[in-house]
């Protein structure tokens, strides 16, 4: 298991990246290889990604959501294995921190030599800046769920 880091500035509001973070079906707007996620439900996805050639499918299953706080997935069906919060915190009234910690398990070959090689790592640090870019150039938000959803037992 993996576990990549990164954190970025982005000149929004708090409660502006955290309302765009929620619209899930926007991420291939700013995630590299993400082709698509239809939002099933208020706490279901399915993701569609293609990278380095191979195409995944795959569920996950929002288990921790706290408006202008954080949100905690996993993944819950496909072959890809991961699990990882993203962390809100106001810098000032125009500036947000936003932080992502994911634990991923490469399977297969190429996905365990890509984290080797560091590409996970690189492509997550890319996907961060690329959310920074598309927030500070929209400007807003282009929807938002302020819904909680409280873990269950362990």
């Amino acid at each position: 298991m993996s576990t990549v880091k990164e954190a970025v500035e982005v000149e929004v509001p708090l409660h502006t990246a955290y309302n765009q973070w929620t619209q899930f079906e926007e991420f291939p707007n700013f995630m590299e290889g993400v082709e698509e996620i239809r939002q099933l439900d208020d706490t279901h996805n399915h993701w569609v990604t293609k990278i380095g050639g191979v195409r995944r499918e795959f569920d996950t299953e929002i288990v921790d959501q706290l408006a202008d706080e954080r949100i905690t997935w996993r993944t819950t069906s496909g072959d890809t294995h991961q699990k990882g919060t993203v962390r809100f915190q106001r810098v000032d009234d125009s500036h947000t921190r936003v932080e992502l910690v994911m634990d991923i398990e490469p399977t297969g070959a190429v996905e365990k030599a890509a984290d080797m090689a560091g590409v996970i790592d690189r492509r997550v640090k890319g996907d961060m800046r690329r959310f920074k870019d598309y927030m500070e150039h929209r400007g807003g938000e282009s929807g938002a769920w302020r819904g909680r959803v409280k873990p269950g037992p362990s």
